[in-house]
């Protein structure tokens, strides 16, 4: 699958889907790469975010104890490493003042500027705000919503991060809409595209039925059931 192909593919369908054909894809259950409580997304309606995720670490709780130069420095650092990162591409980002969290880095200022850099939105287990002057096409999805910005700081970029459970590393693919987030393994994304054919096919079974029977009865459900299990993951 070449990358425009695949970013197509992938944005066309939402990410419990995406969940879902990574267990068709390989062939197991057993797979946790995705946030595990419950997120605020800032655009509901908005189209899955799909990209490489480009990733940093805040605090906001207190004022960093390194010199201010050196805070300003890194902050340059930082949008220059988000300017110049592959795209598309998702910014992951770790508040680790959690479960403490004070201050949003993501507000109207700081998305409006990622947005003209190309990403194609934002990730945080901290706070955003903004909400009526966040700039459309930039979804966010944040652990929830604040006031103030407090002493937001970078601490580091590019190194792996976990956000609501979910452990991120620069250059993995993400994908996330009004849900939350996954991380779909680089060992099955060459089958995506099959994984999630199969995975609606099957489903179908179930859904055909229930939406079209006119005499849709036990008996329908178990036999569309017994077909829907026997060929699932």
């Amino acid at each position: 699958m070449t990358e425009p192909g695949k970013y197509e593919i992938l944005g066309g369908v939402d990410t419990p889907t995406i969940c879902n054909a990574i267990e068709v894809a390989s062939g197991s259950r057993a797979f946790s790469g995705f946030t595990k409580v419950p997120m605020v997304a800032t655009h509901p309606g908005a189209p899955p975010m799909v990209g490489r995720a480009l990733t940093a670490k805040i605090r906001a709780k207190s004022s960093s104890p390194e010199p201010r130069e050196t805070v300003a420095r890194r902050r340059m650092d930082y949008y220059k490493y988000i300017s110049e990162g592959e795209k598309p591409a998702i910014v992951v980002i770790e508040d680790l003042d959690a479960p403490e969290i004070t201050g949003a880095f993501w507000g109207e200022i700081n998305a409006t500027v990622h947005k003209a850099f190309g990403l194609a939105g934002g990730i945080t287990n901290g706070l955003v705000r903004d909400l009526g002057e966040l700039p459309e096409g930039f979804p966010l999805l944040g652990g929830a919503v604040g006031v103030s910005h407090a002493f937001v700081h970078i601490v580091e970029f590019n190194t792996p991060v976990n956000v609501c459970g979910l452990e991120v590393r620069p250059g993995d693919m993400v994908h996330a809409d009004l849900h939350g987030a996954v991380v779909i393994p680089a060992s099955v994304l060459p089958d995506m595209k099959e994984a999630i054919s199969e995975l609606m096919a099957t489903e179908l079974l179930v859904l055909e039925k229930a939406r079209n029977s006119e005499n849709y009865d036990f008996e329908t459900f178990r036999a569309s059931w017994e077909a829907f299990e026997g060929s699932r993951t």
